[in-house]
């Protein structure tokens, strides 16, 4: 059995990007998150041991996608995934968005960013 925690609207200031002001100034960007778990243990005990801290997975979401200038949001996105499933090992699968609502596009439009999925690797 999978359950899902969600996280969304995690709001980060970074400087992703392929231009240089974007690298200079930054811009904001915008996560969700989901996390396939189990959650019957939790559902149970009602003890934050037996699942996964919410506030621990922003921490970590946060310092992946800050701590390194990336230029493609698919890897910035990739490095929160990667980042979160080292963390947090009752997490089996998670669906990372980044939305980045002031990216350079020589249009109006609503949102743009990049979903990624990614499952823990068997041994």
């Amino acid at each position: 059995m999978t359950d899902t925690i969600f996280i969304t609207g995690v709001v980060i200031h970074a400087r992703h990007g392929v231009m240089e002001h974007e690298t200079e100034v930054g811009q904001r960007f915008v996560i969700d998150l989901e996390l396939s778990v189990d959650l019957s243990e939790s559902s149970r005990t009602d003890r934050l041991s037996d699942t996964v801290s919410y506030s621990n997975v922003v921490a970590t979401a946060t310092a992946a996608f800050k701590n390194t200038n990336y230029k493609l949001l698919e890897r910035a996105a990739g490095a929160v995934a990667d980042a979160i499933l080292a963390a947090f090992p009752r997490i089996n699968a998670v669906e990372v968005t980044v939305h980045k609502p002031h990216a350079p596009i020589a249009a109006i439009f609503d949102d743009v960013g990049v979903v990624l999925m990614r499952t823990r690797q068997s041994p």
